[in-house]
């Protein structure tokens, strides 16, 4: 799924470049930061040191662009744009947590998120990953808080929600479910943890707006 957004949300049209960064995120994802190797990125691509370098000066270059240039733009597709617009926040994120819980993708929970993983390994070492990492992070709350504050203008959301506190929680959350997830390699916990958080988004609507139980 990271290959499709990443075909599909390229800034530049330098196939090298884009090529590298995908090969990048693939090796990131499977080892980390600090232990991947840019001899298997290398390998993985069939190209040149000269080719990598003449895109990223370092391995650290490399690994910044994969956050800015891989990671940010999945999430923004997947977990932003559904919303963006809504005014209905809280039934977007059940569907987006039905649809991750539905997912058939053993990497899911065998490699966890990359941004968290990213977060967990980099942030403690180093301030430019932090900073970065941050960014994305922090970009996801503004647009879950600002679409819980049109929710709660709409009546969609209790009024005694507080936005950003609420986004803040909720996305925590969901790393949560994908990190503890990753730990127990257990796809059961995965699903039963998001099931779990959505039936908390249950307790964020309006007493009329909340399914019979």
């Amino acid at each position: 799924m990271y290959d499709q957004v990443m075909h599909a949300s390229a800034k530049t049209p330098d196939l090298t470049r884009q090529t590298l960064l995908e090969a990048a995120f693939a090796e990131i994802h499977r080892n980390g930061f600090q232990a991947a190797s840019l001899a298997q990125i290398l390998g993985d691509t069939g190209l040149t040191k000269g080719a990598l370098y003449h895109h990223f000066p370092d391995k650290k270059a490399l690994g910044l662009a994969v956050v800015d240039e891989v990671i940010r733009p999945h999430l923004a597709a997947m977990m932003f744009a559904p919303l963006e617009e809504t005014d209905r926040p809280l039934e977007a994120m059940q569907a987006l947590l039905a649809a991750k819980a539905a997912e058939d993708d053993p990497a899911v929970v065998a490699l966890g998120c990359p941004l968290n993983n990213l977060m967990q390994e980099m942030s403690p070492v180093d301030e430019d990953f932090r900073l970065r990492l941050n960014r994305v992070f922090e970009a996801w709350v503004a647009v879950l808080a600002a679409a819980l504050g049109r929710g709660l203008g709409a009546g969609h959301v209790r009024a005694d929600v507080d936005p950003a506190a609420t986004a803040f929680f909720i996305v925590s959350a969901l790393e949560g479910c994908v990190g503890m997830s990753k730990n127990t390699q257990s796809v059961a916990a995965y699903r039963n943890c998001l099931g779990q958080l959505a039936h908390f988004l249950d307790t964020l609507k309006p007493a009329t707006h909340a399914p019979d139980r």
